[in-house]
């Protein structure tokens, strides 16, 4: 016997055999990494691809088969969407081909003058991501190809208001959108009902917690209209975890609720938040998220509610609430007169009619909706851009913030370990770093767009850390010391056991040779050997002596081929590169 849940236009078998069999066809075998059931009616599972675990992805449902379904789909939305590479270079060679991200895909080249090429975006939107015309061309190189000599690569969306194509910069999308508005489904229409829901729980979420919203409980006799779920809130009540159920859709505009666990154990509490056309599946949907991912005892990594609101509506708890959920809320959200009746609204129909209730939504508030859809992998799925809305990160990050702000130093950082400066030049690109506003704290491969793996200095070098060595380099040791000192105080949580022992040996002698004769090293050789071991300490001292340059790194070509993890990346991106041609 099949099973059918509201929302979904197949069963919940035929979507899982009709997503596995497709990756058996792509040769993306996945496994099945972990799986939870801390409550009745609430599971969650974690997929992965077996040959490349950065390539993965969650579920939820009230049930196994639910659960396996929706991380099935969210691993075909960003398989189709590529969003599994959007954090990544891609090499000089995948650079190079004929297309990088889509065969639709279109190149802008870059202006003489930098400035944004005829053709991009259309002028109201240029207006809201680039008000103060501040934005320059070489801003929009996407960080995958880092081809600026290609210029800008850009994607055709539909825009809903007038359904004409506009060419949209993967860099734009990669840097203010990230994941929110992708969604994949059994049809066109299942999938954009998702991805429409996900918007407007992530914007009345935002809007909630920054405003200090209060919200309105929503009535016992409307809960008891979804025993299953109800039991799930039951359950977790047993535990010593108080549930509060609000309806989030501030008075009937959006279909959201919002559901709150307290700990009383630590004093702290979660929101979760969820969206759905239908109000039993947005209510499901919310109480699964409290839960997807985590066990009972772990519960209590959340944060107290604050009577602080300012702190609650920092752009950077936002964007906390955004990664994992665990920033701040305020206790305003739970004051007895809540800003808004409640509302038991419906938007639920078929998919294409939930699909045009959602639109009429955004047409309410004058948003304009830009959407690209994806079929190459035979899989319906699509991107939606609300604009104004489904922002994860505000346009000025495309100046302050740009993912592609360091790919001009990927060659010169990855062939460091094999190079033969003077120290003067070693020095000066220190000086470099600070003029281009390299943020000391960024993780190196963050920055360049590496999948180093773990088992290597690359995995955590920080730009700190990179001046550290290039000063050691340079010879410049009282510049050296401050660079040590603070990488030793940043790094050793992250840092192994051995790459910790080894800097605090790096540390003592560069304060010998600051504060003695170099030529007395071995007056204090024996004390040092006693302390570190022969071996760390002979090591070290050829760092400080400038003989040795760089510890631990290896330099890296242009393909990222010394990296493990990047190559299996880069499998992936091949295996579906080939559907596309």
């Amino acid at each position: 016997m099949k099973t059918y849940i509201p929302g979904k236009d197949a069963a919940l078998e035929d979507s899982i055999q009709h997503f596995q069999q497709h990756l058996a066809n792509y040769d993306l075998e996945i496994k099945e990494a972990s799986w939870l059931n801390p409550v009745p009616n609430v599971w969650s599972v974690h997929i992965q691809n077996t040959h490349c675990p950065l390539c993965f992805a969650n579920g939820k449902g009230a049930s196994k088969k639910a659960a396996l379904a929706s991380a099935l789909g969210e691993y075909f939305e960003r398989l189709s969407t590529n969003y599994f590479f959007s954090d990544f270079y891609l090499g000089k060679n995948i650079a190079e081909s004929d297309f990088i991200h889509y065969p639709t895909e279109k190149w802008f080249a870059i202006p003489n003058d930098n400035s944004i090429p005829v053709g991009l975006l259309t002028p109201e939107l240029l207006t809201f991501y680039d008000p103060d015309n501040e934005l320059s061309a070489s801003d929009l190189v996407d960080l995958q190809s880092s081809h600026s000599q290609r210029g800008i690569c850009a994607l055709p969306f539909i825009q809903q208001s007038n359904q004409s194509t506009v060419y949209v910069p993967v860099n734009l999308i990669a840097n203010l959108y990230a994941s929110n508005g992708m969604s994949a489904g059994n049809t066109r229409n299942e999938a954009r009902v998702q991805g429409l829901s996900e918007i407007f729980e992530r914007y009345v979420k935002n809007r909630i917690i920054s405003e200090a919203i209060s919200l309105p409980l929503i009535p016992e006799e409307i809960l008891n209209r979804y025993p299953n779920t109800l039991k799930s809130i039951i359950s977790l009540e047993q535990e010593g975890f108080p549930i509060f159920c609000f309806d989030a859709s501030l008075g009937g505009q959006f279909p959201v609720i919002c559901v709150v666990l307290f700990n009383p154990e630590n004093g702290t509490c979660y929101a979760s938040f969820g969206a759905h056309p239908n109000f039993g599946v947005a209510l499901e949907r919310t109480v699964t998220e409290l839960l997807q991912g985590r066990s009972l005892n772990d519960l209590n990594v959340f944060s107290p509610p604050s009577f602080d609101n300012d702190d609650v509506a920092d752009l950077s708890n936002l964007e906390t609430h955004f990664i994992d959920s665990s920033g701040l809320i305020s206790w305003d959200l739970f004051n007895q007169h809540a800003d808004y009746e409640f509302v038991e609204w419906c938007f639920s129909g078929t998919t294409e009619q939930e699909f045009n209730n959602l639109m009429t939504i955004m047409q309410k508030h004058d948003v304009e909706v830009l959407i690209m859809d994806y079929q190459h992998l035979n899989v319906y799925a699509c991107r939606i851009l609300a604009v104004g809305m489904s922002e994860i990160y505000p346009p000025e990050d495309l100046i302050i913030a740009n993912n592609n702000m360091a790919i001009n130093w990927r060659d010169t950082i990855l062939s460091l370990p094999n190079s033969q400066l003077n120290p003067d030049q070693y020095l000066a690109l220190i000086d470099q770093l600070d003029d281009d506003g390299l943020d000391d704290f960024a993780r190196v491969r963050e920055l360049l767009g590496l999948a180093t793996g773990k088992d290597n200095a690359w995995f955590t070098l920080r730009i700190g850390e990179l001046k550290a060595m290039l000063a050691l380099a340079g010879q410049d040791l009282d510049q050296a010391k401050d660079w040590i000192d603070w990488t030793i105080e940043m790094n050793s949580s992250v840092f192994s056991k051995e790459r910790n022992h080894a800097y605090r040996c790096l540390q003592t002698l560069v304060n010998f040779a600051l504060s003695r004769d170099k030529d007395y090293f071995a007056d204090y050789q024996s004390a040092f050997n006693k302390m570190y071991g022969t071996t760390v300490v002979n090591d070290m001292w050829q760092y400080v002596i400038g003989n040795k340059r760089f510890y631990g790194l290896f330099a890296v070509d242009n393909n990222l081929t010394e990296f493990t993890a990047h190559q299996q990346l880069l499998s992936v991106y091949n295996k579906l590169h080939q559907t596309m041609l």
